[in-house]
């Protein structure tokens, strides 16, 4: 299977820029998006041959997910099953026989660390979720995580210490995830590899000077990391801050 995930940061922007394009030419199995910055009926998107999944924010343009699948869902649910996290339209997860697939726009810890405290209890909530249904069948889980999870993982950790994205409660919950029996698949295929980036700053340049942060992950149950062929980050491709990220896997 080929699976794609992208941050669009706003999608009905991110379509006048060549959305469609890479959609078709990368020809998923599964296509999941987040920040689609969306309300039901603001966009008619459904590409033939998939059926189409939405999560939207109660706020108006912010957060959002979706999932585009070849393959049709035994279930769909929405949201992770807790009143406090589940406003802002930031998980869809799809039931197959064999794996669930999840999706999910991490919460930003934001500015001088304004929502590090509720963040802090999103991670919690949202890993617990994960290994309930890793308890049933393996799970795949992609999407803006919103974390740096190493020094490698960035192009300036020394001063990003304090900052949304790197602090150490952010990395140490990105530790607690794979330590309860996950696996980032990037670096399971390229453990050293540095320059690999999927968000750059609008500011500064940023992408022009490869400025970057790998924010985006397909994470994936320890039991089903052989069946992994590849890890792909398409850096190349742009209509957004973020570039998408793929996973080729047998299952």
């Amino acid at each position: 299977m080929k699976l794609i995930s992208w941050n669009v940061n706003g999608l009905r922007a991110c379509m006048k820029k060549g959305f469609e394009d890479f959609f078709k030419e990368s020809d998923a199995d599964i296509f999941c998006v987040q920040e689609t910055k969306l309300q039901e009926g603001q966009i008619d998107f459904c590409p033939e041959g998939y059926e189409c999944y939405w999560n939207y924010a109660e706020k108006k343009g912010y957060s959002g997910t979706a999932v585009f699948t070849k393959k049709k869902p035994l279930e769909v649910v929405y949201g992770i099953g807790i009143d406090e996290h589940d406003h802002e339209g930031r998980v869809i997860t799809l039931e197959y026989e064999d794996f669930y697939f999840v999706t999910v726009y991490t919460p930003n810890s934001q500015s001088e660390l304004a929502r590090l405290d509720y963040r802090m209890r999103w991670e919690d909530a949202f890993r617990d979720y994960l290994k309930e249904l890793d308890a049933h069948k393996p799970v795949i889980v992609t999407g803006d995580m919103n974390v740096a999870h190493e020094e490698i993982d960035l192009k300036n950790p020394k001063t990003n210490k304090k900052n949304a994205g790197f602090t150490q409660e952010e990395r140490d919950k990105f530790s607690e995830l794979l330590d309860a029996g996950f696996v980032d698949s990037f670096r399971y295929f390229y453990p050293d590899k540095t320059g690999a980036y999927s968000w750059w700053s609008y500011r500064f340049k940023a992408r022009e000077k490869d400025a970057g942060w790998r924010i985006d992950y397909f994470v994936v149950s320890e039991r089903i990391k052989e069946q992994m062929k590849d890890a792909l980050i398409y850096k190349e491709v742009m209509g957004s801050d973020h570039c998408p990220v793929g996973l080729e896997i047998e299952i």
